[in-house]
């Protein structure tokens, strides 16, 4: 494909820009509503491998996922209340510990991490089959200051890493640990999103593997699905957005799982 305005597509057809902004605009909906976008979003760029080496495909979901999560994290301040004390928490510790994960992207075997990942969510999906009412309404906390700095820290290290998963991750931390609801988890979770990819980009930017004609394209479609995907979350709810989770969580499982086998 011949590149726009000096903007760099990384050599990907016509046809394969237009697969990976329909993941995209999917990938936005789904994130939006409960996290886990970047399981059809990451994919479908390594499908396609635009550059021709994996870490360019990681370095431009984060310029799709700061855009998209922003765009979304908006929508939703409007539409529901948000706790801004751990937000700004959580964004702290995120920002920094995704700027040492993307440090590491390349450093770290990915089989081992994968084994992390796959026991964490089966015991996410397994909580929250046991606990029905987890996450319907909103809960006081004693722990809420200590899960956002820790897990903000954890999941900003692992979204760093390129690893898929990590707002669905985010939703549980908020609702398991900290007593949010579902829909406030996925409020809070999108402007967190937005720091922890922001962090990342602080490594990949001069480090000259984002493909920005590529990131920008995609980030539109992926903003439109964010804010159709945001006001379908809003108007459906709690019970709605904790179906999606567990079929997102369900969703990731089946994609470590045979990633650990292949």
């Amino acid at each position: 494909m011949p590149e726009l305005a000096g903007l760099d597509f990384g050599g990907v057809s016509w046809v394969g820009v237009l697969f990976l902004c329909a993941a995209a605009l999917l990938a936005g909906a789904v994130d939006a509503i409960v996290g886990g976008g970047g399981l059809l979003q990451l994919p479908a760029l390594l499908v396609v491998m635009p550059g021709g080496h994996v870490i360019h495909s990681i370095a431009t979901s984060k310029v799709v996922g700061t855009i998209g999560a922003a765009a979304t994290g908006f929508t939703y301040s409007r539409k529901t209340p948000m706790d801004w004390g751990t937000v700004a928490r959580m964004s702290s510790a995120g920002f920094l510990a995704a700027m040492a994960g993307a440090a590491c992207a390349s450093a770290l075997p990915a089989a081992a991490l994968n084994v992390v990942v796959l026991v964490a969510l089966l015991l996410v999906v397994v909580h929250t089959v046991r606990n029905p009412d987890l996450g319907m309404a909103e809960r006081t906390h004693g722990t809420r200051t200590v899960v956002a700095v820790l897990g903000g820290a954890a999941i900003g290290f692992w979204n760093g890493l390129g690893a898929p998963g990590t707002g669905s991750f985010l939703v549980f931390l908020l609702v398991g640990l900290a007593g949010h609801s579902f829909l406030s988890a996925s409020a809070i979770a999108k402007v967190v999103n937005v720091a922890t990819s922001l962090g990342a980009l602080l490594f990949f930017i001069p480090a000259g593997t984002v493909l920005w004609g590529l990131g920008i394209a995609m980030a539109v479609c992926n903003v439109v699905g964010g804010v159709v995907g945001t006001l379908i979350a809003v108007r459906r709810g709690a019970t709605f957005i904790r179906r999606v989770f567990l079929a997102v969580a369900i969703a990731l499982i089946a994609t470590v799982g045979v990633k650990l086998l292949g």
